[in-house]
C-alpha cells in the first residue's frame, strides 16, 4: 500500500527546497565546484556503462525515478538514447511540467514510484538518483525497490547515484551505505564506488577549483556519495 504521510512529507520538503533561494543557490550552475560534480558524475556514468557493454544507448529502454527537471534523463541523449526510449515519473507537477516544457519529446509522468505504471522487465536501465536518501519511511523505500526491480529486466541495471553519509545540517535525508543498497535489491550486482567532494566545500574552492577538486576527491572520507551500476541478475 502506498505510504500517504511520507508522499506527503516528501512533497512538502521538495517545494520547499524549490522556494527556497538559499538551497536553489547552493547549486547554481555558476559555481565552479557544481560544475565539477556535474562533470565527474557524468564522466563516473560513461565510465561504468562503457564498463559493462551499455552504450551507445540507442534501443535501451529507460526510466528515471525522482526525474525533477528531466535534465540527467536528457542528459542520455548524448550517449545514443533515443527519446521515444527516455521516461521520467515524479511527485511533483511543477517538476514533471517543468520537465515536458524543457525536453517535450521524452515521456513524463506524475506519479508515485511506489505504483509504477509500466510492465514487468520493460527496462534495460533505471536511474536512481539521490531517491533513497530522501525517504525515511522504510516501507515506502521497499515499495519502490520492489516496483524497481519488477520493471527492471533480467541482466538489466539500475544506475545508482546517491549519498552514502547522513547529512547532519539536513534532517530531511539520511544516508545510504553499501549495507543499505545491498538490503534494498538483493540479486543485484552492486558495482559501486565513492564519488562527489562534499559539496560545501567543493563550493568554497572558487578559481582554484581545476586543481584543488581532483586532489581534494582523491581523500576517500570527503567523498560523499556512491555512484555505479546495480546489475540484475539474470
Amino acid at each position: 500500500m502506498p505510504t500517504d504521510q511520507e508522499i506527503q512529507r516528501l512533497v512538502e520538503v521538495y517545494r520547499s527546497y524549490g522556494e527556497s533561494r538559499a538551497i536553489q543557490g547552493r547549486w547554481d550552475d555558476g559555481n565552479p565546484g557544481n560544475r565539477a560534480i556535474l562533470r565527474e558524475r557524468q564522466r563516473a556514468v560513461r565510465s561504468w556503462l562503457a564498463a559493462h557493454s551499455m552504450v551507445p544507448l540507442a534501443g535501451r529502454q529507460i526510466l528515471e525515478v525522482g526525474c525533477g527537471s528531466g535534465r540527467v534523463l536528457a542528459g542520455l541523449l548524448e550517449l545514443g538514447a533515443r527519446p521515444e526510449n527516455l521516461h521520467g515519473v515524479d511527485l511533483l507537477p511543477e517538476r514533471i511540467a517543468v520537465a515536458r516544457q524543457h525536453h517535450p519529446d521524452i515521456d513524463f509522468q506524475l506519479a508515485n514510484a511506489e505504483e509504477l505504471g509500466f510492465a514487468d522487465a520493460q527496462f534495460d536501465l533505471v536511474l536512481l538518483f539521490t531517491v533513497f536518501s530522501s525517504i525515511l519511511d522504510d516501507a515506502m523505500a521497499h515499495n519502490i525497490a520492489r516496483e524497481v526491480i519488477r520493471v527492471l529486466k533480467p541482466g538489466g541495471a539500475v544506475v545508482w547515484y546517491d549519498l552514502r553519509y547522513d547529512n547532519p545540517r539536513n534532517p530531511n535525508v539520511r544516508g545510504m551505505p553499501a549495507t543499505a543498497v545491498r538490503a534494498l535489491f538483493p540479486g543485484f550486482d552492486l558495482h559501486i564506488h565513492t564519488v562527489t567532494l562534499l559539496p560545501p566545500l567543493a563550493r568554497r574552492l572558487g578559481r582554484a577549483t581545476p586543481v584543488l577538486y581532483p586532489a581534494l576527491a582523491l581523500i576517500p572520507a570527503l567523498r560523499t556519495h556512491y555512484l555505479g551500476l546495480l546489475v540484475k541478475r539474470l
